[in-house]
């Protein structure tokens, strides 16, 4: 019992946000008579929560160093105006004008990196500008109107599914995916399990460890299972897959992530200790204005179109997912998966009160009350560690 309260205080935002989210699951699964868990609604909820999912990927790594970014909504929105130009008014490549507006995103964001590194502009004000700047740009470049629409293939990014054989109604593929991912887990687990015991480190005990095995497999085929049983895997779900291994990986495992928790942390002492600090800023808004692009194309993908209202907003609910997450108003502190986690309570918020159809005003301010409340407790924690 030791153990497990020792476990749970060490990790007590991402524990805490991993069980709010299925309280709040549960609790609109009561109050929508059962329809918030249909395999049509969980797709609905992946394609829905998709772009803000990828951007709070990109959003909780500007926090983690102590920035933040308001412009991405605009960059997405820009993004999006420059693809619909490209593929419907110039007639290009799907391919290629996917590249050439992931190189615009990048551009822009070496363009905000830039003044904020190395001239020093306060993050704050720069993306300020920056969201004015491209929200106006937007408007320029679509004249006021919207784009469509795009290619089929192109639009197949955000509604497209993975290829799935039938049988009794159930996508194999889908089932087969659930089964791979379970045995991955494991073994990664496993071997993690094994390092930390070679170095001394202390692991959870044996009984814990194989709970957590057990929740996470069950999980995960139950997962794949509801997705198998309507249409199978979104291709839209691969992608934030490959996005989230990706991002943890470097975030935890490589000396680039290492330098980001270090400039979060404590800018001057990580300046002595040999990072780069600016550079490190300097990439981290490249690789925010590159996913704000990926987030752009997904979501005009989904619309089908290219509108100048585009991204709106997006950058609240993608800041907003980040704090929920884990993540420290303060910097040095935050997680990619506990990213997910926030904007995945933020999805099922939204879709929840939706569907037992409570008006967007008072959408707006329980999702305001909610980020309150988890910075709130942030700060609680952190106040309770320093006495």
């Amino acid at each position: 019992m030791e153990t497990v309260t020792k476990l749970f205080k060490n990790n007590i935002r991402q524990y805490g946000m991993i069980i709010a989210l299925v309280v709040i699951m549960l609790l609109f699964e009561v109050l929508t008579g059962g329809l918030l868990l249909k395999p049509i609604n969980i797709t609905n909820l992946i394609l829905q929560n998709s772009y803000i999912l990828v951007l709070a990927i990109g959003m909780v790594l500007v926090i983690i160093t102590g920035h933040i970014d308001l412009s991405v909504g605009s960059i997405a929105a820009f993004v999006g105006a420059v693809a619909a130009i490209m593929m419907v008014d110039w007639q290009l490549p799907a391919w290629l004008a996917v590249i050439a507006s992931l190189l615009v995103g990048a551009l822009i964001g070496a363009w905000q990196g830039f003044w904020i590194a190395y001239v020093r502009i306060p993050a704050f004000i720069v993306t300020l500008a920056g969201m004015l700047l491209f929200r106006g740009l937007t408007m320029i470049v679509l004249e006021g109107q919207s784009i469509s629409p795009f290619p089929g293939g192109f639009q197949k990014i955000s509604s497209g599914f993975l290829p799935d054989v039938q049988f009794s109604g159930m996508g194999l593929v889908s089932i087969i995916v659930g089964i791979v991912l379970t045995i991955w887990y494991i073994i990664n687990e496993l071997r993690e399990r094994a390092s930390q015991r070679k170095y001394g480190f202390e692991v959870v005990s044996q009984g814990l460890f194989l709970l957590k095995l057990i929740v996470v497999a069950a999980v995960t085929n139950l997962f794949t299972m509801v997705l198998a049983s309507y249409a199978g895997i979104p291709n839209i779900l691969v992608l934030l897959f490959v996005l989230i291994v990706v991002y943890s990986f470097v975030m935890n495992r490589t000396v680039m992530g290492r330098h980001v928790y270090a400039l979060g942390g404590n800018e001057k002492a990580a300046g002595l200790s040999g990072v780069k600090t600016k550079k490190v800023t300097f990439w981290v808004f490249v690789n925010m204005g590159t996913l704000a692009a990926v987030s752009g194309l997904i979501f005009a993908a989904r619309l089908n179109a290219a509108t100048p209202r585009a991204g709106t907003n997006f950058e609240l609910d993608a800041i907003a997912a980040c704090f929920i997450g884990g993540a420290s108003a303060s910097g040095g502190i935050g997680t990619v998966f506990g990213a997910i986690i926030g904007g995945l309570v933020m999805g099922v918020l939204n879709n929840g009160m939706s569907l037992i159809g409570l008006g967007i005003d008072w959408q707006q301010g329980i999702k305001g009350l909610v980020l309150l409340l988890a910075v709130a407790f942030d700060i609680y924690n952190k106040n309770k560690r320093a006495a």
